[in-house]
């Protein structure tokens, strides 16, 4: 992918976006979930940039074959971690000067089948994390949230600004997702209050792009997964829940513009009204690209459980826009980029 000139095109984006590079270039990071959709094309920009990178992730093997272009690079290293253990570091000495947690279970099947495991990365794992940066005088940490956190809308608003709380059903263990990233973000800012720490917060919307795995089993990931094998994009419900996404470019250009932009202890909605659409209307619009169609399909009990209850989540992104982000993507351009990388290397 590294090679691809549409994913090269992506990197040359983020490469010229007009931040204050001189917070990034040439500093040391540390990154968990490094080889997830997100990790891999901010740890390949923060290369780009000569910076000293440290990855942790799950899998050596994974992490050898998607980073093999620099995977033996002095300023690169990869840290096989259980980000819920103790950090398995070597370099005690080092000083980091960013730490972000992007490791979480975000895989709707996971939010059933491992309920447990996904509570505990995003607050044992998370405070792991905090543990090590302040230990280490860390210069600013950063912590990966989610559009979830809103809840349902309770039908008062059309879009979710930073300081809106829907509601949860405590009562399934679904909710284990968005109540551990509620939590892990109060986390954050205790960690910041008590020890001083420097905490900014992204709030993702639902991403995707081509450093997506094909395991996701995220409704779009799978309607992308079928419109590359060219099969029908298998709709499991009347597609009525309207969401905002972002491309995978989009949603780390948000990441670096909070991380060297953001005040202290804000979180921030990285969205555009451009990638706002419904179910139905993307799985039509995958489906078309692809030359296949949509069929409906109910979903059997374990991916029923993994669902969220929200039928209306769009986020407002006014506070990241102010410090001058803008989306260079719409759905549809992000759509056709995400399949036409991905139908190249697959095939």
């Amino acid at each position: 992918m590294i090679n691809h000139n549409l994913y090269l095109d992506d990197l040359n984006f983020l490469d010229s976006l007009r931040l204050d590079w001189g917070k990034i270039s040439g500093k040391t990071f540390l990154i968990s979930g490094a080889s997830g959709l997100i990790g891999t094309l901010l740890v390949d920009v923060l290369m780009k940039k000569n910076c000293n990178v440290h990855a942790l992730g799950r899998s050596y093997d994974k992490a050898a074959k998607r980073f093999a272009s620099y995977i033996h690079e002095k300023n690169f290293e990869f840290t096989q971690q259980d980000i819920n253990a103790p950090l398995n570091i070597s370099a005690n000495n080092k000083k980091y000067d960013y730490v972000i947690h992007l490791a979480s279970n975000t895989h709707p099947v996971d939010y059933s089948a491992d309920p447990v495991g996904t509570i505990m990365t995003n607050i044992k794992g998370l405070d792991n994390m905090l543990k090590f940066a302040v230990d280490h005088d860390s210069g600013r940490f950063m912590f990966a949230s989610s559009v979830e956190v809103y809840g349902e809308n309770r039908d008062d608003t059309e879009f979710f600004d930073e300081n809106y709380c829907g509601y949860i059903n405590i009562s399934k263990a679904r909710s284990g997702y968005p109540e551990s990233k509620r939590c892990g973000e109060t986390l954050c800012l205790s960690y910041m209050q008590q020890y001083g720490l420097s905490v900014v917060i992204p709030r993702f919307s639902r991403t995707y792009g081509p450093t997506m795995q094909m395991s996701d089993s995220k409704a779009i990931a799978q309607f992308i997964k079928k419109g590359i094998s060219g099969e029908n994009i298998i709709l499991k419900s009347a597609g009525n829940q309207l969401y905002s996404y972002s491309y995978a470019a989009d949603a780390v250009s948000g990441l670096l513009t909070i991380l060297t932009q953001g005040a202290d202890g804000s979180a921030y909605n990285i969205a555009d009204e451009n990638s706002d659409i419904t179910l139905k209307d993307l799985a039509e619009l995958i489906a078309q690209y692809s030359g296949t169609r949509v069929v409906f399909e109910l979903p059997d009990e374990k991916e029923a459980r993994g669902y969220s209850a929200a039928v209306k989540a769009r986020l407002d992104s006014s506070r990241l826009k102010s410090l001058g982000w803008r989306a260079h993507y719409d759905i549809k351009s992000g759509i056709k980029r995400t399949l036409d990388i991905l139908k190249e290397l697959i095939n």
